[in-house]
């Protein structure tokens, strides 16, 4: 069987919520800087499920030993936000994941072509085997950024089934692009919308994420 790309839009009322106050034009800074952190926290929580392993323990209650399971510490885990809007996502997901390695990657996307030239890229000439790694990117639209740092990834050995992606808006034509290059990922968002305009920003979406998030 062929694999396909996994896209989970969880229906969770508090990712619903976030999202109406972020897609909100009259939405001032500091309130969608929170919309983020909190679509940041839920994303990142919804697609944990299944994915860290745990390793069984027995803890002492205040009466009797009792069995328990715990997430294994010896599994490296990898928050690799992409600049600048991923850092809008990126508290939220630390606040789950505090002993996750953070590497920055810098992108800037020519706004002619559409594609993305990297300017800052903090990832390790290798990562360890078998590293989960979460990236934080609010806006997956024609999937250029995004590609070009699964390439990184995959370069330094990581494994695309080991991926997964947050994303507060999500395109087709970005999915379309992921499903045919990487199909072992797993995209969490928020929400997919239909379109993108002629300079390739999602419609409706919630405007430059980037921008909204530093007032620039």
């Amino acid at each position: 069987m062929t694999q396909q790309l996994r896209v989970y839009v969880p229906p969770h009322p508090l990712i619903k919520h976030w999202l109406a106050v972020a897609r909100d034009a009259d939405t001032p800074p500091a309130l969608f800087r929170t919309a983020m952190t909190e679509l940041g926290r839920w994303l990142t929580y919804e697609s944990l499920r299944e994915w860290l392993p745990t390793m069984e323990i027995t803890v002492q209650t205040p009466l009797a030993p009792c069995p328990a399971a715990v997430v294994d510490p010896q599994m490296p885990i990898a928050l690799v936000p992409i600049l600048r809007a991923g850092l809008a996502l990126l508290d939220g997901a630390q606040s789950l994941l505090p002993l996750a390695s953070v590497y920055h990657i810098g992108l800037m996307r020519n706004e002619e072509t559409l594609e993305a030239s990297c300017y800052l890229n903090k990832l390790p000439d290798r990562l360890a085997a078998g590293v989960r790694v979460l990236i934080p990117e609010p806006m997956l639209a024609t999937g250029g950024s995004i590609s070009f740092v699964l390439a990184e990834l995959v370069q330094r050995g990581v494994d695309p089934a080991n991926v997964r992606i947050i994303s507060v808006v999500a395109a087709h034509p970005a999915l379309k692009r992921l499903n045919e290059t990487y199909p072992s990922l797993q995209v969490y968002t928020a929400a997919i919308d239909e379109e993108l305009n002629e300079q390739g920003f999602i419609v409706p979406g919630l405007g430059d994420a980037g921008d909204r998030t530093f007032a620039t």
